[in-house]
């Protein structure tokens, strides 16, 4: 198994998300004032037709894998056999560089995190999908179909794919005692300065507002993408404090693999593949979910508005989450699969267990990405939330 989300360095992150997230027409990314989220209409495709002979993706490197990084690992040329459609894919580090390439026009679906989608439906960017044609979309498991990252008002706008939660991870042999809360990470005066690591994106804001939703409810913060200025002032002066502690924060998995191995780095986010890696290379260390939950993602394929080649496309969603087809995705890129079915498939019969996958009670203690938006998407209709691009802006002061 090899994992292969790699994300590039905040400063390239927030030079693109600011450069795409603040678009000053109305609605384009939620960055304008509050009011009713809707989303450019459309209707979603009545019926499959004949497939266009070729299909251009965007994806999350592991995502669209076609045997030429590892022989053994080509999910692309049997869909290529099987319908006769070609597969282009653009391989995108960030969130951020698939709102940009969407925009082009010249793809005709992509692989996005929760912290992207909200983005495509308000731009138009993504268009609505007709579930009925994606017959294995029955067997993903209900808890990621209609949710507020990939649906408004009753819409679906893609299938999902796989999911996962961040979990804090540490030293078993550095760390004492073995904590059970993200306050290990959050204290003032950590005794573990310096050797803190944090995932680098402007999501992270998101662990600190569910850390305080736990502790300090006087705020009154009820969804932690859902944040008023007085909420998201709080979340960032967390994160200020935390910066005086944190030695490293982390986008590659390989640099947090050799920073918990070398010892630099003691605690901190982590992924359930990247516990793995480092266990296996004989990091002796432990991650679990802490007692105030965790954010996470939940992937979707979406449709784009503009996608030439659409019948593909559909047929592309309804192979990537087949059963035995998005088994093998979930054991190469290190995440839970969306297809309940697919545990049926993996090599390692462990490997649901170990992420987690169809465990409703324990996910439902994960707040999946959710792209911040003016409108709260908690409900509140008398309060404007931070949008996006804000969250961007106060990253880069944050880590300054």
């Amino acid at each position: 198994m090899r994992l292969n989300r790699v994300l590039t360095t905040a400063v390239a992150l927030a030079a693109i998300a600011l450069a795409t997230s603040c678009d000053s027409s109305p609605g384009t990314d939620g960055s304008t004032a509050a009011g009713p989220f809707t989303p450019p209409e459309m209707t979603a495709q009545k019926s499959l037709g004949k497939g266009e002979g070729a299909v251009n993706l965007i994806a999350w490197a592991g995502y669209v894998e076609d045997g030429s990084d590892d022989p053994k690992v080509d999910w692309v040329h049997p869909f290529e056999k099987q319908t006769g459609c070609r597969v282009n894919v653009k391989i995108a580090g960030t969130s951020d560089d698939m709102v940009n390439l969407m925009k082009t026009g010249q793809y005709d679906a992509v692989s996005a995190s929760g912290d992207a989608s909200l983005r495509l439906v308000a731009s138009g960017d993504a268009a609505p999908v007709n579930t009925r044609l994606v017959p294995h979309y029955k067997d993903v498991f209900s808890n990621l179909k209609m949710q507020k990252w990939n649906s408004v008002d009753g819409v679906a706008y893609g299938i999902p794919h796989g999911y996962g939660a961040n979990l804090l991870m540490y030293r078993t042999d550095e760390v004492s005692p073995a904590p059970d809360s993200w306050g290990t990470v959050f204290e003032k005066d950590s005794p573990y300065r310096g050797h803190v690591t944090a995932y680098d994106s402007p999501i992270y804001i998101a662990d600190a507002a569910l850390y305080l939703m736990k502790t300090k409810p006087s705020l009154g913060i009820r969804n932690p993408y859902a944040l008023d200025k007085k909420q998201f002032d709080a979340s960032v002066a967390l994160l200020r404090q935390q910066n005086a502690n944190v030695g490293e924060y982390w986008s590659d998995y390989l640099k947090e693999v050799s920073a918990f191995k070398s010892g630099d780095s003691r605690i901190g986010t982590t992924w359930q593949v990247i516990a793995n890696t480092a266990r296996a290379e004989k990091a002796p260390v432990k991650a679990f979910l802490p007692r105030e939950g965790s954010t996470g993602w939940s992937d979707t394929w979406m449709l784009s508005s503009k996608a030439r080649h659409p019948n593909c496309a559909y047929r592309w969603m309804d192979w990537i989450v087949s059963p035995k087809i998005n088994a093998q995705v979930a054991q190469y890129f290190g995440e839970a699969p969306a297809n309940r079915l697919a545990c049926r498939y993996t090599i390692d019969k462990n490997f649901c267990a170990d992420y987690h996958a169809g465990d409703s009670a324990y996910y439902e203690r994960v707040w999946f990405w959710t792209t911040p938006i003016p409108q709260c998407v908690d409900g509140r209709k008398n309060v404007s939330c931070v949008p996006y691009a804000k969250w961007v802006q106060a990253w880069t002061a944050i880590k300054g």
